[in-house]
């Protein structure tokens, strides 16, 4: 071998491992979510998700146990939808959602809604230095179909005006995958409510984490917790951090989760401003998401 191919053999290596450095590191979390939270990922462009969450009732406490069969025979919550991959970055997508609110015997909380998801993509964490993080923006939107409530303009859904029938929620996910087995991400977000119950906050900051763990081929645990920060944080108004576990199965046709969670609500509008359930009192309640795509 002469000087000029042992040349062309060492730029050939390098051109090879610096482009093996900076390759994106993909399936950060298998879902586009973790338990409550999104996750950073979107869906692959010309993909059609799916989506079926249940939020069962309270398994302990004063709402659960056997007269209730720990919570099995009731429903906090319900959401079914879709969403679409318009692009690798972009997500967009629409639910429909019974909606939680507070608790069944006041009027705290929208319910009946139609709910807009809008994901974007915006970094890609790589394998080598360049990309440390990957990041996605997440808007969420909700509508609520609900009677008017006339009579009495305490109640949120007395809807005074058309525009309260609104909330919304932004957030920002900041996601690293730690090796093959380990992935975790912070969300820092702000949710806004157009009307809200008495001495409530329009606007409420929050900060959520989450991670997962690879155990198996087929099997990952999720957890994630979601902290608002509020001026009014008591029983009356709740606002208890939104805490989850989850199993997730992927069977290769679809995604299928298990989960505990003392979060109501499906969507980050009705959790995070109305979750008054509390661990510690068994407040916690049995739910699950079926996920499955199709090309389209």
């Amino acid at each position: 071998m002469n000087y000029r191919n042992l040349l062309l053999l060492v730029l050939a290596f390098c051109c090879t491992v610096l482009t093996a450095q900076e390759e994106r590191v993909y399936r950060t979390f298998k879902d586009t979510r973790a338990v409550n939270v999104h996750s950073v990922e979107t869906l692959p462009a010309k993909k059609l998700d799916v989506r079926i969450s249940h939020r069962f009732g309270d398994m302990f406490g004063d709402e659960g146990g056997w007269p209730t069969f720990y919570g099995l025979e009731r429903a906090e919550d319900v959401a079914i939808g879709a969403e679409y991959g318009f692009s690798d970055n972009f997500t967009a997508g629409i639910y429909r959602a019974k909606g939680a609110g507070s608790t069944p015997d006041n009027d705290t909380g929208l319910r009946q809604l139609l709910n807009g998801i809008f994901k974007y993509r915006v970094l890609h964490q790589t394998t080598g230095k360049k990309m440390p993080l990957s990041a996605a923006l997440v808007l969420t939107s909700s509508f609520s179909t609900s009677t008017k409530l006339e009579g009495n303009e305490n109640q949120i859904r007395s809807f005074p005006k058309f525009a309260h029938r609104f909330a919304f929620n932004l957030q920002a996910v900041l996601a690293r995958k730690f090796g093959d087995n380990f992935s975790a991400q912070v969300i820092p977000g702000v949710t806004h409510r157009n009307l809200v119950p008495f001495a409530g906050e329009n606007t409420i900051f929050s900060l959520g984490v989450a991670g997962r763990l690879q155990v198996s081929r087929v099997l990952g645990i999720l957890a994630d917790v979601t902290y608002p920060f509020s001026e009014t944080q008591n029983n009356l108004t709740g606002y208890y951090p939104a805490i989850g576990f989850g199993f997730e199965f992927d069977t290769g046709g679809h995604v299928f989760q298990l989960n505990l969670t003392n979060a109501k609500g499906i969507f980050e509008t009705d959790f995070i401003p109305y979750t008054t359930s509390d661990w510690t009192k068994g407040e916690f309640r049995i739910g699950f998401t079926i996920s499955r795509w199709f090309n389209l």
